[in-house]
Parts: structure tokens; C-alpha cells; sequence
């Protein structure tokens, strides 16, 4: 072997060791993330693992399912894909929904319907015995059909030709068939989207209620759930309301928020010409923490966002970019604003709507550590004040960038930067200004530590802390802000749990995953200044490159001198 050739194996084997330490990790799906989730993990099982998720859905859609008709199961989502989510630790829940053209009858409603559950030619009592049975014990969460409360046939997402009546038969058939061949499966109900029709949900539950049976089946669910976009929020108050919906019919049950997002219209690789409401890249990515804290603070158990990845279908099913990974790999901004704050509101038990006018302001309580979530509700600068349970906290921007602060006469005194407010609900922004986090530990006296791996490169450097974008000038009128209430948040179970309290409770012990969780390195998203697009360079990897570039040539040199 020549002395050029033997050089170039060494430069080789050196870069690829120094990839090996460069290569980002995946953050770990600990038993404290297990409240997050994405849609359709499966779609790019490296991103979701990276991103730190512990829970994922998956659609069987009846008609794709068995198309050529009973017994001709064929999924669209492999074995291999379902074994792939749960192998890395992401619990997946699965969704029934569809009719195919041989199940159907002249209404559209799956043939036989009104018949009991265990008559063969009740064929959607078929279809759930398959499934459930299919998917025991990997598969024990069901959500049954999707946003039934789209009445409109000519609304997109439209999927129940039925009436409440008809709904109510399928969820109660699912309900006592799933619970038959599996007796650990957590039944929920279909989402309902509230905007189309803010009366269905009361209306199926009088209608669940009416039923003599109900109580004794523990009222066919176990979960309700919700799908919730654009708006932190009415999803704070919708969710709300459904907790008071269903305490009004003595039902305590709760709610997972499994689908959220603001999707952007400004992306490149996916312009949206005729949208509805407008939202940038830089707004979606501050929308992702502030809907979050939003929906734990209302009393949501779970929550998701649709969905992980733009995938080839989407175009013709969506009029907007929904995936926080585009379809040829890269991130949006929001990806990396998620994945920071699935680490600094891992672990929540209790949070409250401390102000809501011009600043948002959510206060969430964990086990060893509180989290203040903090921004502008208007276009204008706005400045925030947090009760201080130490003399030093630690405040973080939703890149991840961090300085210590300390407290003034017991209190810490934030300025925020107004928001873009490119689209107003009522005398507000519908989406705030950027988002941080104030995160103390009280008694401690010192700055808490961030998790694992952060340290070196969050806090190494000074950094900026300022917007990217000026904001407009427009002044909303504001309104009073709300009384502030503390929610105990409910704990992962599929049985009843109490409705969240409108006062001050305990903080209860955080309770894991029901799903055994895998070990993964951690790793932190990579901070830096953001660039105009609003993600975080990465500055610790450049330098690492740099290094191992020097290295190399340096092993190159040493080894030809050796061989000289």
C-alpha cells in the first residue's frame, strides 16, 4: 500500500469515528414524554425517535384493509412498520374508519349496523374483531372513526353519512366487540372537531346517556378526544368544555387532544395560494409550545401533532403543508420548536392559565422543577412577571437558546418581542409572539441545570434573544384576562379519571407509559442563532467538523513521517 493510500484510509477512519460522535441522537422516549405524541411515526421512524415522541397513530381504513372483501386483510402499514414503532418505544394507537364498496349498504352506513354485535351479518362487528384480535397486546388503543360532527357532504374531511343515532350504534358495537376479544383495549371516542358542529358532542352524549346499558359499559368509551388547530386559545377552552360537557352527564373521563397544528402557507416547497388563515413557518414553530401548554393547562391527558411528514398523497388530501418534516427530508421550524419542548414540559402534573390578555403566561408543575410558559399575545413588546421560588432561574427561547436571570423583589421580569400577527382573532394574534420557558427549582438558589446534553453548547456562548421578523404595528384593543385555575392533569390510564379541578390541587406523581419504553441516548436539539427561516444552526457540530478535518491531516502527517 502506498504512502498516499495509507493517509487517505487513516483520514477515513478518522472522519467516520468523529461522524459517529456528530451524528444526532435520538432524545429519549423516557417514561416523562409519554403525555407527546406525533402522527404517523411510522412515516419516518428515525425522525420520530430523534424528535423524542413517546406515542404515535396509525389509520386501518377498512376499505384499503380488506379490500377484496372478509379475510383479505392487506394494511397499508406493515408489520414490520407497527413492530418498528413499538420496538423504539413510541406506544401506537390505532384508528378504524372507512367502508369499503362490499360492506356498504344504501345509506353508506357498513351493513347490518343495527344488528347484535356477535351476528355475522353485522359487518362492521366483523371488521373490530378482526383488528382488535389481530394487533392483541401490541395494539390495545383504538380510536373509533374520525370527526363524525362534519355533517357536510361536501366538507372536506366529511366521513359519516350517518345520523348521532347511527354514530352511536357503531361506537357502541366497536366498544363491546373490542372489549370482548381484548379485555386491556382503551376504547375512544371518534375526535370531534367543534367548529362545525359545536352542538354534536352534546348530543351523542345524551344520546349514549339515554341507553340503559350505558353505565354498565362505562358509557362505550374511555376516551373522548379532540382534533384542535390554529388557535391555542379555543383549544384551551374547548377542551375545557368538554370536560364541563361530560361532567354535565356524570362522565368523567380523559380528553387526549390527538391531532393539533397551524400548518404555514409561506413554505417554498409547498406555496398555498387560497388559504383560510395565515400562518408563517416562524408562527407554526412558536404555535407548537404555546398550543401545547395550552392544551395541558385545559386538562388534556395526551397530545399529538398532525402529523410527522408531508408524504406524497398529502398534496391531494390537504390544501396546506402539515408535516413538520417536508417530503424530501428537511425539517420545518417547528420540528426543532417540538422536540425543545417535549424536553422542557416532559413530566408535567398540574398547570394553570395564569394570564391571558396581552401576555400568555401558563404555569406548569413537575416533579422536580416549574416551567413558566411565556409570550406576547400582541403585536407590540410586552413584558411578563413570574413569582420567584428562588433567587436564579434559567430563561429559554423556543430555540433552545438560554441565559440565566435573577429575581427582583421576588419576582422575575421577562420582556417579550411582540408577535407577527399575520392573522388576528378577535382583539388578539390568533398565534403569539416567539415562546420561552422559565424554568426554576425552588429553594435551590442557583440556575437549574438543563437536561442532559444541552449544557455545553446552550449555554457556552452569549446568544440574542430578539425576533427575526419586525412586527407589524396594528393594536388590538385588549380584553380582561380570565381568573387563573390550576388543573390536575389525568394520569395515562384507559379507565375513568376524575374531571380536572377548577382550584388549586396536590401534584400527583407522574405515571409512565403503559407501553414498556426502549433506552436511547439523549441528545439535544441543536441551538445556536437562528437563521431567517427561524431554525438553529449548529455551531458545536461546524466546530467538531473543523476538528476532526485538522485531525485528520494531522494523522495524515504523523503517519508518512513514520514510514519516511
Amino acid at each position: 500500500m502506498s504512502r498516499i493510500h495509507q493517509r487517505c484510509l487513516v483520514c477515513l477512519i478518522t472522519l467516520l469515528f468523529l461522524l459517529v460522535f456528530i451524528h444526532e441522537e435520538p432524545i429519549s422516549a423516557q417514561s416523562d414524554n409519554w403525555r407527546f405524541g406525533v402522527i404517523e411515526g411510522y412515516e419516518a421512524p428515525e425522525e420520530a425517535a430523534t424528535l423524542g415522541v413517546g406515542w404515535t397513530r396509525v389509520r386501518f381504513h377498512w376499505a384499503e384493509t380488506e379490500a377484496g372483501g372478509p379475510g383479505t386483510w392487506s394494511s397499508p402499514v406493515s408489520e414490520e412498520q407497527i413492530d418498528g414503532e413499538i420496538s423504539s418505544g413510541r406506544m401506537v394507537v390505532a384508528l378504524l374508519i372507512g367502508v369499503p364498496d362490499w360492506a356498504r349498504d344504501g345509506q353508506g352506513l357498513p351493513q347490518g349496523l343495527w344488528l347484535p354485535p356477535d351476528d355475522p351479518g353485522n359487518l362492521w362487528a366483523n371488521f373490530v374483531r378482526e383488528a382488535v384480535g389481530r394487533y392483541h397486546g401490541r395494539i390495545d388503543h383504538w380510536i373509533i372513526w374520525n370527526e363524525p360532527d362534519i355533517t357536510d357532504a361536501t366538507a372536506p374531511g366529511h366521513t359519516w353519512p350517518g345520523s348521532v343515532e347511527d354514530f352511536f350504534q357503531l361506537q357502541r358495537t366497536a366498544y363491546v366487540v373490542a372489549k370482548q376479544v381484548n379485555a386491556n383495549a382503551v376504547i375512544h371516542l371518534p375526535a370531534f372537531t367543534h367548529f362545525w358542529d359545536p352542538t354534536y358532542f352534546n348530543r351523542f352524549l345524551a344520546t349514549v346517556t339515554a341507553d340503559p346499558a350505558a353505565a354498565r359499559h362505562n358509557f362505550y368509551f374511555d376516551v373522548a378526544t379532540a382534533h384542535l388547530y390554529f388557535q391555542p386559545d379555543s383549544i384551551y377552552t374547548i377542551i375545557q368544555g368538554f370536560y364541563a360537557t361530560m361532567a354535565s352527564y356524570g362522565i368523567a373521563k380523559p380528553i387526549w387532544l390527538v391531532e393539533t397544528n397551524a400548518p404555514p402557507i409561506d413554505d417554498p416547497a409547498w406555496p398555498v395560494a387560497n388559504w383560510t388563515l395565515s400562518v408563517t413557518q416562524d408562527e407554526q414553530a412558536a404555535f407548537v409550545p404555546q398550543a401545547l401548554a395550552s392544551a395541558l393547562a385545559a386538562g388534556a391527558q395526551r397530545i399529538a401533532l398532525y402529523k410527522l411528514k408531508d408524504t406524497a398523497g398529502d398534496r391531494a388530501a390537504n390544501p396546506e403543508p402539515f408535516g413538520l418534516v417536508r417530503e424530501n427530508g428537511n425539517r420545518r421550524p417547528a420540528y426543532t420548536t417540538y422536540r425543545l419542548a417535549i424536553r422542557y414540559l416532559a413530566g408535567v402534573t398540574a398547570a394553570s392559565r395564569e394570564r391571558w390578555d396581552e401576555v400568555g403566561q401558563i404555569h406548569l408543575a413537575q416533579a422536580d422543577r416549574t416551567t413558566t410558559v411565556l409570550f406576547a399575545r400582541l403585536p407590540q413588546p410586552q413584558q411578563a412577571q413570574v413569582t420567584a421560588l428562588a433567587d436564579t432561574a434559567l430563561l429559554i427561547n423556543m430555540w433552545g437558546e438560554s441565559r440565566p436571570i435573577t429575581a427582583t423583589n421576588g419576582l422575575y421580569t421577562v420582556d417579550l418581542p411582540g408577535a407577527l400577527c399575520t392573522q388576528s382573532i378577535g382583539d388578539y394574534c390568533m398565534i403569539g409572539g416567539s415562546t420561552y420557558y422559565l424554568v426554576q427549582v425552588a429553594g435551590e438558589g442557583g440556575v437549574p441545570p438543563l437536561p442532559a446534553a444541552e449544557t455545553d453548547e446552550v449555554t457556552a456562548t452569549a446568544v440574542s434573544l430578539t425576533p427575526t421578523v419586525s412586527p407589524p404595528t396594528a393594536t388590538p384593543f385588549p380584553t380582561p384576562s380570565p381568573t387563573a385555575t390550576a388543573t390536575a392533569l389525568p394520569t395515562a390510564t384507559g379507565t375513568q379519571t376524575a374531571v380536572p379541578t377548577r382550584t388549586p390541587t396536590a401534584i400527583p406523581s407522574p405515571i409512565p407509559s403503559p407501553t414498556p419504553v426502549a433506552d436511547m441516548a439523549t441528545a439535544a436539539p441543536t441551538p445556536g442563532s437562528p437563521t431567517p427561516t427561524g431554525q438553529p444552526g449548529s455551531n458545536g457540530s461546524f466546530w467538531l467538523l473543523l476538528a476532526g478535518i485538522l485531525l485528520c491531516l494531522g494523522a495524515g502527517w504523523w503517519w508518512n513521517g513514520r514510514r519516511s
